[in-house]
């Protein structure tokens, strides 16, 4: 069979066959239904659905979460046979509901309570199992409701368990269990599947406990499947729908819930199973619809139980080793041909040995490592995580789905509510500016937390509203950003941005605060007050937290002048970009590249002009590691005009003291330190070459730095200050 895990499968679906029986006969009898019922509906979701759906381990049936639906329709109707054509119409609507694409739904749960879900069916296997390990059989299998059909409810039921245990099923329960987890954990491969393995043990032993007459499991400890004498007794278990109602409103009312409902817990069912393949493959939603809604029509038509994906069937075929829809296949064949043919063979088995098995997959549902993980991921995740748990514990399976649902999406509105703004500290020319970014969707709800940051600025702040990434604003929020730039920053004398809102809002972008170096703070700051801005501004672009630029509205504020901070001589190797580098924008810097950072007349006079005639105060040489120009000049390349500009680099080779044995292009930390020495000439000849310049040095007017750059890591390391005394560098 191409593409099936023949043997995996074969074996996962008989494990899985052996569980859905009991909680097939479970479900009917908790539903008020016809025992039979639930057989049928195991039967078609395995059979039908598996064929239909595109799911690899999903496995459905009847469901636990659908007794009290169940229970209430068959109550409405007042009959059995009415309440099947229910089931009928509503695998119509589900049709209708996959045609109509409307599976989509599913992509909305929060994860946090798909986990939760998994989690609380884990906790909830547990404590009902743990009667039926020892015997205590009064409440009945696929009871998952805290409260129980027998006026008692999951915590009351293990009290009761202590005095009212059954001898033979205690011990073949707790050695079933015991054996599991041994034959779970043991690293070498065991000889049979585990989970056959106890079916087979728990039989031979009760057997044993049988012939030596020490109260073997019987009676109602044991699977009860009705049993037929004939084919015409067989076929009377089947309670067809009864088509004289389709003119009763009722059936379409009832059709109505169990189709909404079964579809609600079908996609939740199949995010979950999903998550627990280990190969992660994905269940086309709106095809499940239209699986479980054909499932529903046969079901309907033969009388059996409504059929979700149901979360223990696919839980425990995975566990049990199932890979593919062959596993769910075997499952529904399996009851099939043994209910009709041999059910006094499956009448044989222990339920405390089927109890043993939903232990384990329990715990492997609601495993520590679960916790663990969904804790690490914060509060927005573990308490909706948590609350659906305890939701589902201590009342249903529906009502606990609705609360953790409510709760996950009060935790997601929240966070959206504080994520839909990304607040970032923004340090320019000395001075902080706090960016507002809209997200791409900025709503009503976001508005209080939006109007509680701008209303707590202090006096004197900056404020930039940055909406270019914004889709859609709100226009509640547009009017608050409204009263608060017209109104509220005035009185408090905040200067406001207003950048990136598109033009059918009612206002424009507006700047009050200018994102340019202006003449004013150009005179008032200081050479060692530049260096700063030039090192705070590497550490942004190491760490890329660059600032956000306005580069169009840059421009227009320096069409008319510009008062660069800094004139920086650098290589011009295309990795050394100035502008990048420091994370500065237009107008902030003059920029000489040449190959090498060397100094000649040409640039001498621009850095001249740059300080003089402009205002610069800063000339800062920057050098690079893995020069290319360095390195031809230790290699002492002869390529056109090339030899004329490295010959001004020749002279610092020799100057490189500390480097004994290769001496050449080859060797990255003689060719780095190269570059550091030549840095330093360059820093020397501006001073020795430039007598304009070294008066404005000694004046301490400008000040003169060198610094090299790492390409590897875009870090900048600042060598040293040339000091106003010629000749002494710090």
């Amino acid at each position: 069979m191409k593409n099936f895990y023949l043997k995996d499968d074969l074996i996962a679906g008989a494990v899985v066959f052996l569980v859905a029986v009991p909680l097939c006969l479970g479900i009917a009898l908790a539903s008020g239904a016809p025992l039979f019922s639930g057989l049928i509906g195991g039967i078609v979701g395995g059979i039908f659905v598996s064929l239909v759906s595109k799911s690899h381990t999903s496995i459905s049936g009847p469901a636990a979460g659908l007794t009290a639906v169940v229970f209430s329709g068959i109550t409405r109707l007042g009959s059995y046979d009415a309440f099947a054509l229910a089931v009928f119409f509503a695998g119509v609507l589900q049709i209708c509901a996959g045609l109509l694409r409307l599976g989509v739904v599913a992509n909305y749960f929060p994860s946090s309570v798909i986990h939760g879900l998994m989690a609380a069916i884990g906790l909830i296997l547990i404590l009902k199992q743990i009667p039926h390990l020892v015997g205590f059989d009064k409440d009945s299998e696929g009871d998952f409701a805290f409260f129980q059909n027998d006026n008692e409810n999951t915590f009351s039921e293990l009290l009761n368990a202590i005095d009212g245990y059954q001898i033979g099923s205690l011990i073949i329960g707790v050695s079933s269990l015991l054996l599991l987890l041994y034959l779970t954990k043991r690293k070498k491969t065991n000889l049979f599947p585990p989970f056959f393995t106890v079916i087979l043990y728990a039989l031979a032993l009760n057997f044993f406990l049988e012939k030596i007459s020490f109260f073997p499991a019987g009676g109602s400890h044991l699977v009860n499947v009705p049993i037929s004498s004939n084919l015409s007794e067989f076929i009377r278990f089947f309670n067809f729908a009864d088509f004289s109602h389709i003119t009763n409103y009722k059936v379409y009312l009832t059709a109505a819930v169990l189709a909404t409902v079964a579809s609600l817990e079908t996609l939740l069912n199949i995010e979950a199973v999903d998550k627990l393949d280990k190969r992660k493959r994905h269940t086309p939603p709106n095809r499940e619809l239209l699986a479980q809604g054909g499932g529903n029509i046969i079901s309907g038509l033969l009388g059996g139980l409504p059929l979700t994906s149901v979360i223990v069937r696919g839980s425990v075929g995975i566990q049990a080793g199932g890979k593919t829809k062959l596993t769910s296949l075997t499952h529904g064949i399996l009851i099939l041909v043994i209910v009709a043919f041999f059910p006094k063979v499956l009448n044989r088995i222990p339920l405390s040995a089927l109890a043993a098995i939903l232990i384990v997959t329990g715990y492997k549902l609601a495993s520590v490592s679960l916790f663990k993980n969904m804790f690490k991921k914060g509060n927005n995740q573990f308490y909706p995580f948590v609350v659906t748990i305890i939701a589902i514990v201590f009342t249903d399976l529906l009502i606990g789905i609705t609360i953790g649902i409510t709760v996950g999406f009060f935790f997601i509105l929240r966070n959206n509510m504080k994520n839909a703004f990304q607040i970032i500290e923004e340090r320019r020319y000395n001075k902080i500016t706090t960016r507002i970014r809209l997200s791409e969707e900025a709503t009503f709800l976001n508005k209080p937390f939006l109007k509680n940051k701008l209303y707590e600025f202090p006096n004197g702040s900056s404020v930039t509203l940055d909406a270019y990434s914004a889709e859609y604003v709100d226009p509640d929020i547009i009017e608050m950003i409204k009263d608060f730039a017209e109104t509220v920053a005035p009185e408090k004398n905040i200067e406001v941005n207003l950048v990136g809102f598109k033009e059918n809002y009612s206002f424009i972008d507006h700047y009050q605060k200018v994102d340019v170096v202006t003449s004013e703070l150009q005179k008032s700051i200081t050479p060692k007050e530049i260096l700063q801005i030039l090192k705070d501004g590497n550490g942004r672009f190491i760490s890329g937290n660059r600032i956000e630029k306005d580069l169009l509205h840059q421009m227009n504020l320096t069409s008319e002048g510009q008062n660069p901070l800094a004139v920086v001589l650098s290589c011009m190797d295309s990795r050394t970009s100035v502008e990048l580098v420091f994370d500065m924008g237009l107008g902030d810097l003059f920029s000489i590249r040449v190959a090498g950072n060397v100094v000649n007349p040409d640039i001498l006079a621009s850095i001249e002009y740059a300080c003089k005639v402009v205002g610069t105060k800063l000339i800062l040489v920057l050098g690079h590691t893995g020069c290319g120009a360095i390195k031809g000049a230790c290699s002492d390349v002869k390529i056109g005009k090339l030899p004329i500009l490295l010959k001004k680099i020749k002279p610092v080779i020799a100057k490189e003291k500390s480097i004994k044995l290769n001496r050449n292009a080859s060797n990255d930390d003689f060719v780095n330190k190269v570059a550091v020495l030549n840095t330093k000439k360059s820093m020397q000849d501006i001073v020795d070459q430039s007598p304009l310049i070294r008066n404005l040095i000694q004046s301490e007017q400008v000040g003169l730095y060198g610094a090299m750059y790492d390409i590897h890591s875009g870090e900048v390391s600042f060598t040293e200050r040339y000091e106003k005394k010629m000749g002494t560098r710090k």
